[in-house]
């Protein structure tokens, strides 16, 4: 009898397991195993900028900007024989198409104008036979679009860039597309801050362009939205700054600068020479950095939503108008750097690209400070009042270095570049990943604590991951979770998966 009811116990473990094994909802993964596990090359430079999944089709829409301005379509069924079985061309409805994103078996598009400064487009395509659904005017260049949780709305960050001679900046928008009201839109602007311009300054944020039009200079990057999908938040890159959107109203009600980044201080030590003989050897230097976030998610615990900005920096450089120099160029203030003939050279901080536009502060013609591009590192945030939780000094380049994969000849610019951001649940953990532009690597952290993010893993993928994306296991064709890395610069699509515990 005692045989029996071992034996009875071990088929009913057995079978347990198998359950396990097949039904996504039981498995249980470590989101410190990640292994590719597929890929495919779509292209050259520009090739596979981002991508969205459609659970509906298993298919996955790739952005591709290569000899033409297309939506590639790769048949997802099984990651690791993928294969594109259609395209979508951007021509009839303008130039590059910048973000794709789907929600229901609907695709939508955010493409540019022709001409830049105009205004761009959404177009929305069904994602069973890429017929088209609507095509909504949106502001000029948008260059990110993303439904909310809901699918009731679709938005766009519209960056609003200059030209080159920067005698046409149209105004940075976003704009929020109402699904249900037969795709409705309503595109807003910063105006109501124009009085608050002089405090937010003060507080880090950004109006810097040559005309210093609040309007037209601020640049929205980057959207995410609150899981009840009632509240979105947008990165304004090169201002500094996340844009905080209430959706029932359709109006912008809060901005939060987000202040600098000291270099002078114990775990934010930086190696700022790529001339120094020496591969990411940090070390404390008066030096700031601007943390200029590009992409953002939003993770929300105990009624706080924490917003997780991947702080890349970016400097504007145009014809009429180059913020960057670098500091061997500029005269420093005899004060505030005694030793100036000294941190002028390569090996020391001369090579380091600073902005012009910052670090006067008695309007003397000489610099009494030097604030950076980028903090090198993700942060977290308040949502609610843009206060900083967390931030990951130099761990992303600490990390990078040990793993061998750190690019020196980036030291005196942007280091790693953290540019991509995405977060999901894998097994019973919260896990961010953060794609690093220069070292070619994402990173990933737990942060079901969002306070205190612990590092996981270093993942390799293709040239300048520019796309990071989740596939939940409920809605993988593999029923186990996902990683999408689309890279820019070789047009390399990569796949991981993480091992069931």
């Amino acid at each position: 009898m005692k045989h029996y009811l071992l034996l009875v116990l071990l088929a009913a473990g057995f079978v347990s397991c198998k359950k396990d094994k097949n039904n996504a909802a039981e498995v249980n993964e470590d989101p410190s195993t990640f292994t590719e596990v597929g890929s495919i090359d779509i292209g050259d430079a520009g090739a596979a900028e981002i991508t969205a999944f459609d659970p509906v089709t298993n298919r996955l829409f790739v952005v591709n900007n290569g000899t033409v301005n297309k939506i590639d379509v790769v048949d997802f069924k099984d990651p690791a024989a993928m294969k594109v079985i259609s395209s979508i061309q951007m021509q009839p409805y303008g130039g590059a198409v910048n973000s794709v994103a789907v929600y229901n078996g609907k695709l939508a598009a955010a493409i540019e104008s022709t001409d830049k400064q105009a205004n761009g487009k959404v177009a929305v395509f069904n994602t069973s036979d890429n017929s088209e659904v609507k095509v909504i005017n949106v502001g000029a260049l948008p260059d990110m679009v993303t439904y909310s949780p809901d699918g009731k709305f679709i938005l766009t960050a519209n960056e609003g860039e200059p030209n080159a001679a920067y005698t046409n900046d149209p105004a940075g928008t976003v704009s929020i597309i109402s699904v249900d009201n037969n795709y409705a839109v309503t595109t807003i602007d910063f105006s109501a801050f124009v009085s608050q311009k002089a405090a937010l300054a003060a507080k880090g944020f950004r109006i810097f362009g040559p005309g210093n039009d609040f309007l037209k200079d601020i640049e929205p990057e980057y959207i995410t939205v609150s899981e009840d999908s009632k509240t979105a938040w947008v990165t304004l890159q090169e201002n500094n700054g996340i844009a905080k959107i209430d959706l029932a109203s359709k109006t912008i009600t809060s901005i939060f600068p987000l202040g600098f980044k000291d270099y002078s201080t114990a775990g934010n030590e930086i190696d700022p020479s790529d001339k120094d003989d020496k591969v990411g050897v940090p070390a404390k230097w008066n030096v700031k950095g601007i943390y200029m976030p590009d992409a953002i998610s939003v993770f929300t615990s105990n009624n706080i939503p924490y917003l997780f900005t991947a702080n890349e920096g970016d400097a504007r450089e145009y014809t009429a108008f180059v913020e960057a120099e670098r500091v061997k160029n500029l005269t420093l203030d005899p004060t505030a750097f005694p030793d100036a003939a000294n941190l002028k050279k390569d090996a020391q901080l001369g090579r380091l690209n600073v902005t012009k536009t910052l670090g006067d502060i008695d309007g003397d013609g000489d610099y009494d400070a030097l604030y950076s591009f980028g903090a090198r590192s993700f942060s977290v945030w308040n949502g609610l009042d843009g206060t900083q939780i967390f931030d990951s000094k130099n761990e992303l380049d600490a990390k990078t270095v040990a793993a061998g994969y750190y690019d020196d000849n980036r030291s005196d610019d942007k280091s790693v570049e953290a540019e991509g951001m995405a977060i999901g649940k894998i097994g019973n953990k919260m896990v961010a990943f953060i794609g690093m532009e220069r070292v070619d690597a994402v990173a990933v952290y737990d942060i079901t604590t969002p306070t205190k993010p612990v590092f996981l893993q270093l993942l390799k993928c293709g040239d300048a991951p520019e796309g990071v994306l989740i596939i939940p296991a409920a809605k993988s064709p593999t029923k186990r979770s996902l990683l999408v890395v689309s890279s820019e610069d070789d047009g390399q699509i990569k796949i991981y998966s993480p091992k069931a515990i």
